[in-house]
Order: structure tokens, then C-alpha cells, then sequence
């Protein structure tokens, strides 16, 4: 259990700092390439919805028959699991919109077109600022999602930290063009982007510090189940919208479809 304890933390400061290859990938790469961006973001989509109902809920709600009985157990699975959708809708709800991470944003947005606009510079860096803090609220329950479920099951934690990776380096260029179009700064908007991303490890830790002291077979099902519902609702709010933002709604579809078989392939080898 301890290895499996500190597998999860690196687990989750690995998913969480990745939105700072979004900033890398924006200042030395010169154009979006949204085809492979739309095919990551619907892979990412595809382990996270299939994992979520074919693995995780399943498994939650086996837990929490055994211990509760199946009725029970069954209802209390799928009410954590909606609970788990109604969680993050809430935050989405929150966030204003104009702070929203989901707006997709481009390498080809450091231009001259969107940057050096003197008249925008306070305009851009508060939007800078405001989308890595939405981003760190969305990321927060992310990092229990991962916690958990590679407390767990450290091999599906891996899984979970591919995707979520993968969702957050657009999430770091949202953060860094803006900031670095503000400031002209490259460190800083790399700060900023690696900042957005620390509230992943900071929900993992919570989650050791208030659940693990009353950890039992019922509250690992019921964790289960809401992390379920996060993923699931993730995938559908987040990742499929970005994906078709960047114009690539085929390829977002084809790199679904690839997630979903890489996915159900890995667990039936490892059963």
C-alpha cells in the first residue's frame, strides 16, 4: 500500500505538470498541428469514457454490493457516479465563461496578429491569469480521480495519467499564449502554465489527508463511482469539444475509437 501511496502521487504531479509541455510545445514549435491534437484529445476521450463504465463503475459497484448488499450497493454506486458528473458540472458552471479553458488557443496566436497589441496587454495577461486559475479548479478533482483509482489499481492509474496528460498540454497553451502575448516573457508564461497544473497533486494530497484515515471497501466504491462520473463527463464537456475546435472532427472521432480498443485490449491482457 505504501508503494502504491507514493506510485500515486508521482502519478499525479506527472499528469498535473504536463500542461507545461503546452507551453513548451508553443514556443518552439511555429504552427498548431490540429490533426494530431484532435486525434491525442479524442484518444485521451476514448481510455477515459471506456475505462470509466466498462472498468471503474463495474468495478465500484461489485465493491459496494458485497459490502451493502446488491440492491443497495447498486444504487449507491450509481447515484456516486452522477454525483461524480454533477461535481464537475458544478465547477464548469462557476468558471465564468470568458475564463473558461475550454476556448481552444494556437501556436499561430504569438503572432504578430494577437501579440504586440500594446492597447490588449492587460487584456491578455488577466486572461492569462484567470484561465490558469480555472484551469487549476478543473483540475483539482482530476487529481483525486487519479489518486484513487491508482490507489487502487496501479495500472489503471497509469492509464488515467496517459489521458489526462494528454487533455492538459492544450490546456498549457491556453495558459502560456496569452501570458507570454502580455509580458513577452517566456518564463513566465511557463510558470504560470506549470502553476495551473499543481492543484492536480494538491487534490491527490487532500484525498490522502481526509480519505485514507476512514478508507474502507464502501468508501473506495463510492470514490470509485464519482471518479467514473468525473472522467465520463470530462471526456464528453472537455475533451470531444476541444477536439472538434481544432477542426478535425473525423480524426477527433477516429483517435476515440482507438482509445477505447487500446484500452479494452490492456485490460484483457492484464485480467
Amino acid at each position: 500500500m505504501d508503494n502504491n501511496i507514493l506510485l500515486a502521487f508521482g502519478l499525479t504531479l506527472i499528469a498535473g505538470l504536463s500542461t507545461g509541455i503546452g507551453s513548451l510545445l508553443a514556443f518552439f514549435t511555429k504552427r498548431t498541428n490540429t490533426k494530431m491534437i484532435s486525434a491525442v484529445l479524442g484518444f485521451s476521450a476514448g481510455v477515459m469514457i471506456f475505462v470509466s463504465l466498462v472498468d471503474i463503475l463495474p468495478h465500484a459497484s461489485k465493491t459496494l454490493q458485497a459490502s451493502m448488499g446488491d440492491k443497495a450497493g447498486s444504487w449507491v454506486a450509481m447515484i456516486s457516479f452522477f454525483a461524480g458528473i454533477l461535481l464537475i458540472a458544478v465547477i464548469d458552471k462557476v468558471i465564468p465563461s470568458f475564463e473558461n479553458p475550454h476556448e481552444s488557443r494556437r501556436v499561430e496566436d504569438m503572432g504578430k496578429n494577437y501579440c504586440n497589441i500594446k492597447s490588449n496587454n492587460n487584456k491578455l495577461m488577466k486572461m492569462g491569469v484567470l484561465t490558469a486559475v480555472a484551469i487549476g479548479v478543473h483540475n483539482f478533482p482530476e487529481g483525486i480521480a487519479t489518486f484513487i483509482a491508482a490507489l487502487k489499481d496501479p495500472q489503471l492509474g497509469i492509464a488515467i495519467t496517459v489521458a489526462i496528460a494528454i487533455h492538459n498540454i492544450p490546456e498549457g497553451i491556453s495558459v502560456s499564449v496569452p501570458i507570454y502575448c502580455a509580458t513577452g516573457d517566456r518564463k513566465k508564461a511557463l510558470l504560470y502554465s506549470f502553476m495551473s497544473g499543481l492543484s492536480e497533486p494538491l487534490g491527490a494530497l487532500l484525498a490522502y489527508v481526509f480519505l485514507m484515515p476512514i478508507m474502507n471497501d464502501q468508501v473506495f466504491g463510492i470514490m470509485f463511482a464519482l471518479v467514473a462520473g468525473i472522467m465520463v463527463f470530462i471526456s464528453m464537456d472537455e475533451l470531444l469539444p476541444t477536439a472538434i475546435e481544432y477542426g478535425e472532427a473525423h480524426i477527433a472521432t477516429y483517435g476515440l475509437v482507438g482509445g477505447m480498443a487500446v484500452m479494452g485490449v490492456s485490460i484483457l491482457l492484464f485480467m
